[in-house]
């Protein structure tokens, strides 16, 4: 059951990267193998930013992935701290630290991967300030907040480390933007797979019940 949930996985993942490139909207470097970065992520990333939950948030953890790099240089324009996981998990200390008031390039600098670990500092779990959203990538995610990464299960490594050190809020959503041509109606999971509760399109903002999808 496992290897054919992996194999069904594996086959919607080839379909959304298939489905990007055809429509021209995956952008440099290409959609295959990675969170594919798309046409309109500078539009979503606005509606992101929008969000009363994202309003309030004083901390907001962020994927290090393409399509989510103007949603990080947003938030540090607008004054939040955010917290970054490092490729792969590395190191004793996996997440970076960035704190606009802290970082005197501009945001746009600041908010690369390369920019976060030049002005980041870098910190473990317990380390972490109380985060009050969470921001995940995706190749693909339903309607019913089903979510499906590029295979590596770093996302779920991630809120698991955060939930664990105590550093996520009972009430943090978690958060993605997508291009529409990533919205499957449906997508197999398993008990360890991440959620999500608020997906945002360039076009809307689709919220999944918490009764309907159960969280971790």
């Amino acid at each position: 059951m496992e290897e054919e949930t992996a194999r069904h996985k594996q086959e919607l993942r080839e379909l959304i990267w298939r489905r990007l490139t055809e429509a021209g909207v995956a952008r440099f470097p290409g959609a295959w193998g990675r969170i594919p970065n798309f046409a309109g992520a500078e539009e979503a990333s606005a509606r992101a930013l929008a969000l009363p939950e994202v309003q309030r948030a004083r901390v907001v953890f962020v994927n290090p992935d393409s399509p989510q790099y103007p949603l990080r240089a947003g938030l540090l324009a607008a004054g939040k701290r955010i917290l970054m996981a490092t490729p792969r998990l590395s190191g004793e200390k996996p997440f970076l630290l960035l704190d606009p008031e802290r970082i005197k390039v501009h945001p746009l600098r600041a908010a690369t991967l390369k920019g976060a670990f030049r002005y980041g500092q870098r910190v473990g779990p317990e380390e972490a300030p109380p985060v009050e959203v969470f921001v995940t990538g995706c190749v693909a995610v339903s309607p019913r907040g089903e979510r499906l990464g590029k295979g590596g299960g770093f996302s779920d490594r991630e809120y698991a480390l955060l939930q664990e050190a105590g550093r996520l809020l009972p009430e943090t959503p978690v958060i993605t933007t997508v291009h529409e041509l990533q919205i499957l109606p449906e997508i197999p999971q398993e008990p360890h797979d991440l959620r999500v509760e608020i997906i945002v399109t360039p076009e809307r903002v689709l919220r999944v019940s918490r009764e309907t999808a159960p969280f971790p």
